[in-house]
């Protein structure tokens, strides 16, 4: 059983493949394969939700993002422990099934970012805290931010920004970098979601409506913005204490 929470992108679209919007908060193990297990239906379908009567459509693409999410898992660690966790052979079969996938369709991409048990601050620079929805799904109480694709990378682009002249270290500032690219791939017109899904049950339903995670982001930049280091790092100590039991799982598993 895994608990995540995820960041994705709906395209304008015709809802042809509509399944039901919100996730089991606790993915199960629904099927095995030659490299490993999955946590969600292996079929091709789309998460659909409509937003000033237009549809917009979230492709799960879930066997393209395994091979990726596979490829990513081993390339974060050096060698040899990369060749440990996820053997060569495996990795060269995970490679050439995905440069199977995009020579069949050249323009799919991944529309859904996961991130287990708990939420990387950076996905929170995306979103307005005004844009902070309380909502009750299947599992309980959550969380969920939406905006356009548009917004989202400019306050991300202004987040790197500030790192870089505060002075952060290369590889916070390439993750937003990252994430500012995976963003541009997408139609101008699309919409951003941050769903804190399965990581919603790991905090109590008075956690989650007192829950400012992004507004704490927020004020951590704007102090960084004007050199108030003091103010930036109480904000962000406030995050850090909010999600450390989360991302102490993270570790753990």
């Amino acid at each position: 059983m895994i608990f995540a929470a995820y960041l994705r992108v709906y395209v304008p679209g015709d809802g042809r493949h509509i399944v039901e919007h919100v996730p089991p908060p606790r993915a199960r193990v629904l099927w095995r394969g030659a490299y490993g297990v999955w946590f969600e239906p292996a079929r091709e379908d789309a998460f659909v939700i409509e937003r000033e009567g237009r549809l917009y459509v979230c492709p799960r693409h879930p066997r393209l993002r395994m091979l990726e999410g596979l490829l990513a898992f081993r390339n974060a660690y050096p060698a040899p422990v990369s060749s440990s966790l996820v053997p060569e052979s495996l990795a060269r079969r995970a490679a050439v099934e995905l440069d199977r996938i995009h020579a069949r369709q050249p323009g799919v991409r991944s529309h859904i970012l996961t991130s287990p048990f708990h939420i990387p601050p950076r996905w929170f620079a995306a979103f307005n805290p005004k844009e902070r929805e309380l909502v009750s799904g299947p599992g309980g109480l959550s969380i969920r931010y939406r905006t356009t694709r548009s917004a989202a990378l400019r306050r991300l682009q202004r987040a790197a920004r500030i790192l870089e002249r505060a002075g952060f270290d290369e590889e916070t500032v390439e993750q937003v970098r990252d994430l500012i690219d995976w963003l541009r791939a997408f139609p101008s017109e699309s919409l951003v979601e941050l769903d804190y899904g399965g990581a919603a049950p790991l905090f109590s339903d008075g956690e989650l409506a007192t829950d400012e995670t992004a507004a704490d982001v927020a004020a951590s930049l704007r102090a960084l913005q004007r050199e108030d280091l003091d103010a930036a790092g109480e904000h962000y100590r406030r995050v850090a204490m909010r999600w450390a039991h989360p991302q102490a799982l993270t570790f753990a598993s």
